[in-house]
């Protein structure tokens, strides 16, 4: 899980809102998004990565390209200029790649959550 900072809140509270879904699974994040949602979210695990700019975003796509994630929920600020813009679009093109679905805001995570697919990859 990754979010831009001024998604950061959004993504807590969709995780807060499907946390029956998620606790099953190996959830991995970069640093600051996974610090955010341990600090307030009770009986979470979550692997944190470095933060997305310092490779953070660059580890989560090595796990898609070894074919370790099964999901990448990444909600992004696409309003926001951002120095390692480069790297974000690396982990989409990754994702692609790959065909691992991609969730870039709540809507697009509940359509996943609802189509089952969570349960069908623990």
């Amino acid at each position: 899980m990754i979010a831009h900072d001024r998604k950061k809140e959004s993504l807590l509270g969709w995780v807060s809102s499907n946390i029956a879904y998620l606790k099953p699974h190996k959830l991995v994040a970069t640093k600051t998004t996974g610090d955010l949602l341990l600090e307030h979210i009770d009986g979470l695990s979550i692997a944190t990565l470095k933060s997305g700019p310092m490779g953070g975003d660059q580890q989560i796509g090595a796990l898609i390209a070894e074919e370790m994630l099964d999901l990448l929920i990444f909600f992004t600020d696409p309003l926001s200029p951002h120095p390692h813009d480069v790297d974000v679009k690396a982990l989409t093109r990754l994702a692609t790649v790959y065909d691992v679905p991609f969730a870039c805001s709540p809507k697009i995570a509940n359509l996943v959550v609802q189509s089952g697919f969570l349960g069908d990859h623990r």
